[in-house]
């Protein structure tokens, strides 16, 4: 069965970090490009950060309101995928999924396998 589990949310002051981890089972992850996508209460889901597939060089996507601040990794060993997140801004508060996509692109219309999300919220 395939899964996608993600994990490592939670409650951080601005300027704080989090790792979110997305744990895959039932498929090989370097098959699969992964993303991350959020959504926040009454807006719509956006795309964070994608990562291609493949063992080795890999390339790697990320929105512009996160750009300099996220750093997306996969370890295909360990069939997952990680999202650092550095000097949260209030405005990360979100629901962060996962889930797997042939190519690597933000429309989420490409991505099956969603996983059920990770609170994360920033706040002082």
């Amino acid at each position: 069965q395939v899964q996608l589990v993600e994990s490592g949310g939670g409650l951080v002051q601005p300027g704080g970090s989090l790792r979110l981890s997305c744990a895959a089972s039932g498929f090989t992850l370097d098959s699969y490009a992964i993303g991350w996508f959020r959504q926040a209460p009454g807006k719509e889901r956006e795309g964070v950060s994608c990562i291609s597939s493949g063992d080795g060089s890999t390339s790697t996507y990320y929105a512009d309101s996160v750009k300099g601040r996220f750093t997306i990794s996969r370890d295909n060993a360990k069939n997952t995928v990680y999202l650092q997140m550095n000097s949260l801004k209030p405005e990360d508060t979100a629901v962060y999924y996962c889930a797997r996509s042939p190519v690597p692109t933000f429309l989420s219309s490409f991505f099956n396998s969603w996983g059920q999300g990770t609170q994360v919220t920033v706040s002082s």
